[in-house]
This record gives structure tokens, C-alpha cells and sequence, in this order.
């Protein structure tokens, strides 16, 4: 895009993507996208031997972090795209927490094409979510006892792709073999 291109915010915070000069969406309307709301749909956090880490932090605690994205069209121009993370923490001492949140947005999403919904809400909607799960996640394993659980950026492009090649895998598996 050169300078000047980018897309232009009307004052509800709406982006208007324009479409590639001469490629296959230029006959095309713009994609408008708007943030209708973000929430919390489901959290849980465990602290279950906080009684065996009140003596000392001991031994640095393995984490292990799970991320999945989803999203689905709820109405003719109404959008949802959740994160789901899944964080949990052992050491020798056993669970140190476990922690459950999954963050959803709705999105008013105008002239987007049906091959362009899937990636737009695995990909873009994500990346729009994210920051405020970052902060929530800090936050639960701070009040929870802990450091805060600081989540490096995500690259939801690459679990796309990655997402979409395990599917392939999954699929080219399953067919017969002639």
C-alpha cells in the first residue's frame, strides 16, 4: 500500500480496507469492520497448592501454554471471534495454577466476501482481541499470587496456516488409498 493508502477511520472507529487496484476484489465495495463489543465469555483459575508455595517460590515452574482461535457468523452482518487460552503451571511441587480464559469480540463486518471470513476472523479479528486477553491473563495470575503471565505477541497469520496445513494432513489421512 503506498503512503496515503491506508485506510481510512470514520469517527465510530470503523476501517474501510480498500480493495488491490486490478486484482480480483476491485469491482468490490470495501470490507468495513467495527468492534460491536468484547467480553470475557468463559474464565477459570485454579490455585490449587498455594499452601505448598507459601515457604518460597522454589524450583522455576514449567508452563505450558495452549492457543486456539474460532469464528462464526451469527447474523447477515454480525461477527464472533474468540481466543481461547489455556495456561497451566506445574512445578515439583505440583500444579502451580491453571488458568482458562477464553475472550470473544462481536464485529459488524460489511462486504466481506464468503471466502474471506474464515482467515478474517482467525486472523484479524485475533489480532484486534488480543492485547486486552494479555492483560486480563497478567492480571488473574497476578491477584492469583503469581508474576504476571506476560504472553509475548502472537502471530495469528502463521496458526492459521499452520492450522489450515494440520487440517490438509488430517483430511489427506482419512481419504482411501486407490
Amino acid at each position: 500500500m503506498a503512503k496515503g493508502d491506508e485506510p481510512k477511520k470514520d469517527q465510530s472507529g470503523t476501517a474501510a480496507v480498500p480493495p488491490q487496484a486490478g486484482g480480483p476484489g476491485s469491482a468490490q465495495a470495501p470490507i468495513e469492520a467495527t468492534v460491536v463489543s468484547q467480553y470475557i465469555k468463559d474464565l477459570s483459575f485454579e490455585n490449587p497448592n498455594i499452601r505448598h508455595l507459601v515457604d518460597g517460590p522454589g524450583e522455576s515452574p514449567s508452563l505450558n501454554l495452549e492457543v486456539n482461535v474460532n469464528g462464526q457468523r451469527l447474523g447477515p452482518e454480525l461477527y464472533e471471534s474468540v481466543i481461547d487460552l489455556k495456561a497451566h503451571a506445574t512445578n515439583k511441587s505440583g500444579v502451580i495454577y491453571d488458568l482458562e480464559l477464553v475472550y470473544g469480540g462481536l464485529f459488524k463486518i460489511k462486504n466481506l466476501p464468503d471466502q474471506a471470513a474464515e482467515p478474517f476472523l482467525l486472523i484479524n479479528c485475533p489480532v484486534l482481541l488480543f492485547p486486552f486477553l494479555r492483560r486480563i491473563a497478567a492480571d488473574i495470575t497476578r491477584e492469583g499470587g503469581y508474576p504476571p503471565l506476560l504472553l509475548d505477541p502472537m502471530d495469528f497469520g502463521s496458526l492459521y496456516i499452520a492450522r489450515q496445513r494440520e487440517l490438509a494432513q488430517r483430511e489427506a489421512k482419512s481419504q482411501p488409498k486407490n
